[in-house]
């Protein structure tokens, strides 16, 4: 998105471009080909999924046309990671690398020791709390419990009268790849009925993909993975300034 004179414009491709990307299968593709993608335009020109489609399609509420719709369908497909991945902003990570990405952002670190070794915060602890369990023998395990952001908050002790900053802290969490976006879905009345814009479900990745697959890059030092993770962008941007890139991905 580019600010002109106080007014918000989305960047993209015209519809008669035949490069345009045209449904949420061909942008999953995108991602899976690239690695990684920024839903919004930032540092490195070309690199979003805003840039690769049409402007005119956004927010229509069209499903199967509209990108924001698209963000819903492949976070809930679990086709590849979808959270606030790159400066703190939306964006997707493919299943190849996500575990590259964990390795760097999480240094090595599952929750338990992160906190342990004062890695995570007491409020990041309180939501990791809620979405881990521990088996009879104390390790930690992730089941896939499916909270509503909205009932995560209440469940560890944010909003009135408790903790403050929950959207903060979450992205905390997504920014060093403890959570994911693993699924968007509308609360319900008590009568059944659904209600309202859709709510995101915040996950740990290892609920959706296993721990093996989102851990398969802990035997790398994380500085490895970073210049892996950079590579790979310097690769697809050639033109790329790598501050720019590493103010992204970092």
């Amino acid at each position: 998105m580019v600010n002109e004179n106080g007014t918000w414009y989305m960047k993209g491709l015209s519809r008669s471009d035949p490069s345009r990307i045209k449904t949420w299968q061909e942008l999953a593709e995108r991602i899976s080909e690239l690695g990684f993608l920024p839903l919004f335009s930032g540092e490195v020109e070309g690199f979003s999924a805003e840039e690769m489609v049409c402007p005119d399609f956004w927010w229509t509420g069209i499903r199967e046309e509209d990108p924001w719709e698209w963000r819903e369908i492949i976070a809930s497909s679990h086709k590849a990671a979808y959270g606030k991945f790159f400066g703190k902003k939306a964006g997707f990570i493919s299943l190849e690398w996500l575990p590259v990405f964990a390795n760097y952002r999480r240094d090595g670190y599952d929750p338990d020791s992160a906190w342990e070794d004062g890695r995570l915060t007491r409020r990041e602890k309180l939501i990791m709390d809620v979405l881990t369990d521990k088996d009879e023998g104390g390790e930690l395990i992730f089941p896939d419990k499916q909270i509503l952001s909205t009932e995560l908050k209440q469940l560890a002790g944010f909003g009135k009268g408790g903790e403050k900053n929950f959207p903060g802290i979450t992205t905390d969490l997504m920014m060093k790849l403890y959570l994911v976006t693993s699924d968007f879905r509308r609360r319900r009345n008590k009568k059944g009925s659904e209600y309202g814009m859709a709510v995101s479900v915040l996950t740990p990745p290892e609920a959706i993909w296993g721990y093996e697959a989102v851990t398969a890059s802990y035997g790398e030092d994380p500085e490895q993975s970073l210049r892996r993770i950079v590579s790979r962008a310097q690769e697809l941007f050639p033109k790329a300034e790598k501050s720019d890139i590493l103010r992204l991905v970092k």
